[in-house]
């Protein structure tokens, strides 16, 4: 079972085994990269001779083929062209020609199984597991943020130990640590890092530095870097890069080891086929995709290159009702004792299970009559869709996980190995369950339906209902709920003695929706946030002190946002802690004047003070002189390369200044900061711990400017060691 395949020139292939006694490499050259040709409408006849006749002559093709498949899981088995190509890197412009030939009027070709990555592709093709048989070893090479724009380092971090020196110096610590460790992945802090060592080398006139495991190929670049846009957000792909023989996870450009850790990532590699390099870099999408294609393999389901689901007709009326999201109770704005979270497990993947909800069968021709989902009146099949068979084991697997972590947690000595493996495998399940519902909605996904995603959330918004009426007939009130989580806590209007346990009726909601309520939550106290300019509650702002716990649950608030600086963070979790020793205000405002005298006297540490935020586009796109433009401006002005999707961290040292003097970079020497700026910050954090109840900023501002010292220090026992 290879862990990372690679591809020479010549079309030959190597698989790189990990075995007990060091890695293997078997190389192969009878491999045979395959896309498919047909007619997009199976009603139409259409002659695929003139086709195969252009393909069969072409240098780059192996071999022509007419073979049965489907072309879409609501389509019987027909006649289609098989394209067997010389090298993997000819699929996609070999597809692209059939678009051109002039045989064919525009539209009536379809191109099939062919923008898969590479690795991929292999694996699926010759049903290969690319799961290691076993444990890959590591190296990680890093550099400091100064040093990433620099065609020569001057600084490398080796497998943990800082070397600095000379290119010659650096190249001689990389290679030796290669020859102790002999790693199977090299993890980088940015993928740049491959072609400057090689740069490095030879400007230090070191001839037999390399990287690879293959003789006469040192490197090969897979993509170039890009700026790509998704919901609103510009994010950042870098450069790609292959070593022979090594798997490679640029720390800059990975979601799943960065949210999760090697574990998760390997349960991954075996259900998606995509090895760990690929596995690595790509999206969470990008690995349900993977998932769900290895499901339609199976069946025999050809993969459009391009989607073009046409969407249902609906009268006026079905359009209205579908288009809602899943169901919302505002919250009540305010502070709320005894009060318990409870929550479907796996809300929308156990509905697509439960309901069957599926591309394949949902609105299907044999069933028209019924009305299924309800609002919408959709029928569904009963024959199984292959959105069951992609997501059920993957439910079922993540329960067994998360039942082996609660075991081993419970445990006298728990092996915290052990439980790192579980967590990273949990954490990696999570995250393909959370996207399997957005991805039936996702224009460009391959097997997606919007009327998917309309039956997902008319089942949603019923369940939910379904269970804030039976918890409110059982003495229980609602004060929030989103989606697939409900607040409550009893009802004041309720003796004690009429009122239900709570784990029977989440045991009994269970039963009659099929989907497990589970008791996620006991908090002594909850407070709602509501909207910055309304008194209407926000709905994913909120806080409250877990009962019988020293710990805080935190969402939406300063505290949990990415851009928050170190200082404001902790300065609003003190506060929590002090209003709940307290529940007094002026207990929160004497924390608040406390931290505002350390930042005027100078105290803070500056690197407490770094903020970080995301760059949305290039500093020739900004019209506005804002924080991020003067730190692009220091960036540039220092020749470090900073790309649209990427972050930068500063400390604001001047705001009334428009120009790069506004703020400093986080590795510069700082010497002062803008207590002003950060005062109006912290001011901010303290009225979303106290607007619950009542307190907006002009009120803070007007009770620190009354308040007197002596009035604070009597809340000064309170404060934290």
């Amino acid at each position: 079972m290879p862990f990372t395949i690679d591809f020479l020139d010549d079309g030959r292939v190597i698989e790189w085994d990990a075995t007990a006694d060091g890695t293997v490499a078997t190389v192969r050259d009878d491999y045979t990269p395959r896309f498919y040709v047909a007619p997009r409408d199976p009603d139409v006849d259409l002659d695929l001779t003139a086709l195969q006749s252009v393909y069969e002559n072409h240098p780059d093709v192996v071999a022509t083929e007419r073979v049965s498949r489907r072309s879409g899981f609501r389509r019987y088995e027909e006649a289609v062209l098989a394209v067997g190509v010389t090298h993997i890197g000819c699929v996609t412009s070999l597809a692209r020609q059939a678009r051109q030939l002039s045989d064919y009027p525009i539209g009536d070709l379809a191109c099939f199984n062919v923008d898969f990555s590479r690795e991929f592709r292999y694996c699926l093709e010759t049903r290969t597991d690319p799961t290691p048989a076993s444990e890959l070893s590591t190296l990680r090479l890093g550099v400091p943020v100064t040093e990433t724009s620099n065609d020569v380092y001057g600084e490398l971090s080796v497998g943990g130990d800082t070397v600095a020196g000379s290119p010659r110096e650096l190249v001689a610590a990389v290679q030796a640590a290669l020859e102790t460790h002999d790693p199977d992945i090299l993890v980088c802090s940015t993928s740049e890092i491959i072609p400057t060592l090689y740069e490095m080398a030879t400007e230090a006139g070191v001839d037999d530095f390399t990287l690879s495991r293959w003789p006469d190929v040192d490197y090969q670049q897979l993509a170039s870097r890009s700026t790509y846009s998704s919901y609103g957000r510009v994010g950042h792909s870098p450069a790609r890069y292959n070593v022979p023989g090594r798997a490679i996870i640029d720390e800059s450009n990975t979601f799943f080891y960065g949210e999760t850790n090697l574990d998760g990532v390997l349960d991954l590699v075996s259900r998606s086929k995509k090895p760990v390099q690929e596995l690595a870099w790509t999206s969470i999408g990008n690995v349900l995709t993977a998932i769900q294609i290895c499901e339609a393999h199976n069946r025999g389901v050809l993969v459009p290159w391009n989607s073009w689901r046409h969407e249902f007709y609906k009268p006026m009326g079905t359009l209205h009702d579908a288009d809602r999201g899943g169901f919302i109770f505002a919250p009540e704005v305010g502070l709320h004792e005894n009060v318990h979270e409870l929550d479907f497990s796996s809300l929308y993947p156990n509905i697509i299970c439960t309901r069957n909800v599926s591309p394949d069968v949902i609105r299907c021709d044999c069933h028209s009559d019924r009305n299924d989902v309800p609002e919408l009146g959709y029928s569904i099949c009963d024959e199984q869709g292959y959105l069951v068979d992609v997501l059920q084991p993957i439910i079922d697997a993540r329960d067994e996980i998360k039942a082996a972590i609660r075991r081993e947690t419970n445990r006298d000595y728990p092996d915290e190995d052990r439980l790192a493996e579980l967590e990273g495998r949990s954490g990696a399940l999570k995250w393909i369950l959370v996207a399997c519902f957005g991805y039936q909605g996702f224009s460009n996904a391959k097997f997606g339906r919007i009327e998917c995603h309309e039956a997902i959330n008319a089942f949603a918004r019923e369940i939910l209902l379904t269970a804030k009426q039976r918890l409110e007939a059982g003495g229980w009130r609602v004060v929030h709920g989103i989606v697939d989580s409900i607040w409550v806590t009893p009802d004041p209007d309720v003796d004690d003695k009429d009122r239900e346990d709570l784990e029977a009726l989440a045991t009994e909601i269970t039963e009659r929706v099929e989907i497990r309520l589970e008791h996620e939550a006991h908090y002594e106290w909850v407070a709602f946030v509501p909207q910055r300019e309304s008194d209407a509650g926000a709905l994913t702002k909120y806080f409250g002190k877990v009962a019988n716990e020293d710990e805080f649950k935190i969402r939406g608030i300063e505290a949990r946002q990415r851009s928050t600086s170190p200082f404001i963070e902790d300065i609003q979790r003190d506060c929590l802690e002090r209003f709940d020793a307290t529940r007094s205000p002026d207990a929160v405002l004497a924390c608040l004047q406390d931290a505002i005298k350390r930042l005027h006297a100078g105290t803070v540490p500056v690197e407490q003070l770094v903020e970080r935020n995301r760059v949305s586009k290039p500093l020739e796109g900004y019209t506005q002189n804002t924080q991020n433009v003067a730190a692009l401006k220091r960036a540039r002005e220092q020749e470090l390369a900073v790309h649209p999707g990427q972050d930068i961290e500063y400390v604001v040292v001047n705001d009334e200044k428009t120009s790069r003097e506004r703020v400093a970079l986080a590795h510069e020497e700082i010497e002062s900061y803008d207590a002003s700026y950060y005062e109006t910050q912290l001011v901010r954090a303290v009225e979303s711990v106290l607007s619950p109840m009542g307190w907006n900023r002009s009120k803070i501002r007007r009770e620190l400017a009354e308040t007197r010292v002596p009035e604070l220090t009597a809340f000064a026992n309170t404060e934290r060691d």
